[in-house]
């Protein structure tokens, strides 16, 4: 099997694989005429909104509510290139229509507290609902001073820009108006995160925009970790399009960022202090409040889950999918989100008929822009063991480091078809 993620056979099947599993599992018999079980997912993202949709595409019987605090989703897919001023600002924003007509009840409010053993969730707005089956799908939550100085205050000044919508418009802000010959620091965070190769692609586009706009300016990444996704490819076409524009340091060059001096704009390594024009820092991150609040994550400060099931190893009755989880070999992605949210829906389905779980294959396909006509991916699928989602050897793989100029166009166009595609099955 071809180690190459962007053939078109590979494209298709890992665009199918998910949603062909799900045809194969389906319950084989719905529920007794005239009963229905009641399903809340609580999150609206990626892979809350895929679970609700095809949880009712799985078993029409089933009352499902949404619910979700906000009426629009501002998709972190693209939005470094909306920060590059590539793509206007309402290319990220989804809303609910798609999701409602697909029968699910979309309640926009803030769900509080979950009781686990009266099997009921609570909104900020005083409602209550009850469930047989609660799937969370909370995204993640930041680790505020965790990098001393950096909280909420600080992140108006030194954005993060890791949750799509104001910070985005404030990071790409904060970059138009810098010195022509300014600094951009990224500053990422330790693994595990949302998004392992988004800062690397942020500081691509970032450094295209500078090239054409400011060809003084440089970005300067002072990162927590020794390698990162795809470095090889993102290293080399660095040199190749951009020169010396971005300034990569490692853990081993000054140390990760521990503090920040928001009002000074410098950032504090352990080894020295850099004062820069504008600072994206990325703090580390964990599963929500209300995932912590009901019991669902570990020492980790995320979620242990089933495998097959997606159910709580902590938590009986409820699944935790996409950022929020502990999914193996899996990475914190819009994809695998997605992929979890339509394999989590076919095993609750199963269930609330009586039927057995059954093992499937999910997938993951991770596209970058390095600029607007240069992309790189890496691809993998995965097995549901015993113990955890495993990578399957030698099933995925990233873009070939010599390619031509043909294929990175390609990758940079699969890219945008599939931001297409995803956003429009899953919201549209």
């Amino acid at each position: 099997m071809s180690s190459d993620p962007s053939t078109p056979t590979r494209r298709r099947f890992l665009a199918t694989a998910a949603t062909a599993a799900i045809a194969a599992g389906l319950p084989a018999r719905l529920k007794a005429a005239g009963t229905s079980a009641r399903v809340v997912v609580i999150g609206g993202g990626y892979g809350g909104a895929t679970v609700a949709r095809f949880l009712r595409a799985a078993d029409p019987r089933l009352e499902v509510t949404l619910i979700e605090p906000k009426r629009a989703y501002y998709s972190c897919p693209f939005s470094n290139a909306v920060i590059a001023g590539l793509k206007p600002y309402s290319i990220l924003r989804f809303g609910y229509d798609g999701v409602e007509a697909a029968g699910v009840r979309v309640v926009f409010d803030k769900a509080t507290r979950v009781d686990p053993a009266a099997r009921t969730v609570r909104t900020d707005g005083g409602l209550v609902f009850s469930y047989d089956r609660l799937i969370m799908a909370p995204g993640i939550d930041f680790i505020w001073n965790a990098i001393a100085g950096y909280d909420e205050a600080a992140a108006e000044i030194m954005p993060h820009a890791w949750k799509a919508g104001p910070q985005t418009v404030l990071l790409r802000k904060q970059i138009e108006e810098m010195p022509d010959d300014g600094v951009v620091a990224i500053a990422p965070p330790t693994n595990p995160f949302r998004c392992p190769p988004g800062p690397y692609e942020r500081a691509s586009l970032i450094a295209h925009y500078l090239k054409a706009r400011k060809p003084r300016a440089k970005v300067l990444i002072l990162d927590s970790k020794e390698s990162f996704s795809k470095d090889l490819l993102f290293r080399r076409a660095w040199k190749q399009l951009y020169g010396d524009r971005v300034e990569w340091h490692g853990i081993f060059d000054f140390g990760p960022v521990i503090a920040v001096k928001p009002k000074e704009m410098v950032l504090v390594t352990e080894t020295r202090e850099f004062r820069v024009d504008v600072a994206n820092v990325i703090p580390p991150q964990q599963a929500p409040r209300i995932a912590q609040d009901t019991g669902l994550a570990d020492a980790t400060g995320w979620c242990p889950i089933d495998p097959v099931t997606f159910e709580s190893r902590l938590q009986p009755g409820i699944h935790v999918l996409g950022d929020a989880s502990i999914a193996g070999a899996m990475p914190k992605s819009a994809f695998s989100a997605n992929a979890q949210g339509k394999v989590c829906a076919m095993q609750v389905a199963r269930l609330l008929n009586g039927e057995e779980p059954i093992r499937t294959k999910l997938d993951n396909v991770c596209y970058s822009l390095v600029a607007p006509d240069y992309g790189i991916s890496v691809a993998g699928v995965y097995r549901q063991g015993d113990d955890t989602i495993e990578a399957i050897e030698n099933a995925g793989g990233v873009s070939p480091t010599h390619a031509s100029e043909k294929f990175r166009r390609s990758e940079a166009g699969y890219a945008q078809d599939w931001f297409q595609t995803i956003t429009g099955q899953v919201f549209g």
